[in-house]
């Protein structure tokens, strides 16, 4: 068995911390099926999944699953899902990968990372979504801001861009972690590693983390 690396042993060390943290970490948007999921996630860009869930029951309600969406007015479309920003493009994004769905899927999300990103709209951070939430399939690590801002300040990883930070987290984690270790980051940058004020005197990855006590704080003129 060969030898881990330093940043390896520090990565699973706070792997463990963050599972203690947060040991009922789930996926925070609500659905029934791989298509709502998938309309959930593309739904969750620029935007909070509270916002998103509380959109989604009456978009469900209305379209529950891909032949309805393909087929929906897209004007009653973009008004039931507006208040998530960017509300044009998203409801573009959906309904046509809802029209690839049923016309090469059979109506079926698929369970495969290549045909996943044919799918208008879908990248790979949807993708690892769908498939490790949807399939329980973990393909990758999925890296959203939160994700991008505690590995850079973890010193886990020095890129900016998610394929190369997913690609690092990928060689420094077990594969049937790394949806979960995106979870638990998630939810600790929600609650302690915040992007502007992070709360570094309690944190309990603070020891482990080489940025603790040195981020600047970002005050923000918007209420």
């Amino acid at each position: 068995m060969p030898r881990r690396s330093a940043k390896s042993l520090k990565a699973l060390k706070l792997l463990a911390r963050l599972k203690d943290l947060y040991p009922d970490a789930t996926c925070s948007l609500t659905y029934d099926t791989p298509v709502q999921l998938l309309v959930a996630t593309i739904l969750s860009a620029q935007c909070t999944d509270e916002r998103v869930n509380q959109v989604t029951p009456a978009l469900f309600a209305a379209y529950p699953d891909a032949p309805a969406l393909a087929a929906a007015d897209r004007l009653d479309l973009e008004q039931l899902i507006r208040s998530t920003g960017f509300y044009r493009n998203k409801a573009k994004h959906i309904q046509e990968a809802c029209q690839k769905i049923v016309s090469d899927f059979e109506g079926q999300v698929p369970r495969e990372m290549d045909l996943l990103l044919t799918l208008p709209g879908v990248a790979r951070k949807t993708a690892n979504v769908v498939l490790a939430h949807g399939f329980g399939i973990n393909m990758g690590v999925t890296v959203d801001t939160h994700v991008k801002r505690l590995t850079n300040r973890l010193g886990l990883t020095r890129h900016q861009a998610p394929i190369k930070i997913e690609q690092d987290l990928m060689q420094l984690l077990p594969q049937e972690d790394w949806e979960n270790w995106s979870i638990r980051l998630i939810y600790h940058g929600r609650a302690v590693c915040m992007a502007r004020k992070p709360t570094c005197d309690r944190c309990a990855l603070s020891d482990l983390c080489p940025s603790a006590g040195k981020v600047t704080p970002v005050h923000s003129t918007q209420k």
